[in-house]
């Protein structure tokens, strides 16, 4: 069952539009949204929230529309955009007091089990706790309403390696019952190599690809070669050709393999995907796979 359906979001800016934004997440599975800074990624996420009004387009959470059902939407929803932005003064056991009034379905127990489970001392202060532990709080109101999507921007950003190889291990056991997702949005690709079953990639406004990360990746390959080897029939076969001493290196779809010969090819990440199809003066759309 789809817990988060995205369809046709748009939202114009001087200077900047999100464009017919559509993806799908169901129950049970972790999606990395990804795109480089500017691209709309947390445009995408107000529109779908209503913290900004979007131009065109709905949302459903859980089977529900988010227009006309927002109060219940919200209630399924958990959403941290950089970390608990709270006062810094007050203790976690005060803001949970005052968090639980919005939520019917909040569960004490589970609250206490959670920050248990995170190491979260409710007598500290919000000031007393490092970024790493600022998202688990976040994560432990968010799932303390039985929260069954949770939307958060950037939860890794700023976070040491140690601290972002936890948090994404909390992402896959969060999602093991099958009940629920994670969407995040990130530009720290090696996090999603490691967690992330779907991805969705925003270019300038526009959703080019949202599919599980295999057939993502799978899409394309790294292809290198001698200077000599980049003619002019080859290179309308590449995005984002990168020139140095030793040749060349550029991305290719997977797909036109057979034209390449005699050049080296490898598998592409996600990190070598991002930095070939946003090279400034790409032109050559990403596949929507």
């Amino acid at each position: 069952m789809a817990l988060l359906t995205v369809r046709g979001l748009s939202k114009r800016y001087e200077g900047f539009a999100l464009e017919n934004a559509s993806f799908t997440l169901e129950a049970g599975y972790i999606m990395g949204f990804i795109g480089r800074n500017g691209a709309g990624k947390t445009t995408t996420l107000k529109s779908m929230l209503g913290l900004v009004s979007a131009d065109a387009g709905q949302v459903w959470i859980d089977g529900m529309d988010f227009r006309k059902e927002e109060f219940a939407c919200k209630q399924r929803i958990g959403v941290s955009f950089g970390g608990a932005d709270y006062y810094p003064r007050a203790r976690l056991s005060d803001i949970a007091s005052v968090t639980r009034r919005f939520y019917p379905d909040w569960d004490g127990a589970v609250y206490r089990e959670l920050c248990g489970r995170f190491d979260l001392d409710e007598n500290k202060r919000v000031r007393q706790l490092s970024a790493g532990m600022k998202v688990k709080f976040s994560l432990a109101l968010a799932l303390s309403h039985r929260a069954k999507l949770l939307i958060l921007d950037e939860p890794t950003s700023g976070l040491d390696p140690v601290s972002r190889d936890e948090l994404v291990e909390l992402f896959q056991r969060i999602v093991e019952d099958g009940e629920h997702s994670v969407l995040f949005s990130t530009h720290i690709t090696s996090d999603l190599e490691k967690c992330a079953d779907y991805i969705t990639y925003i270019q300038d406004g526009r959703i080019t690809a949202s599919c599980d990360r295999d057939s993502f990746t799978g899409a394309y390959r790294l292809v290198r070669g001698a200077a000599s080897q980049l003619t002019p029939e080859l290179l309308p076969r590449l995005m984002g050709v990168r020139r140095h001493a030793f040749g060349f290196t550029a991305l290719a779809e997977a797909a036109d393999l057979p034209l390449l010969s005699g050049l080296e090819i490898a598998p592409a990440d996600l990190e070598s995907i991002m930095i070939h199809t946003s090279k400034e003066g790409f032109s050559h759309e990403a596949s929507a796979v």
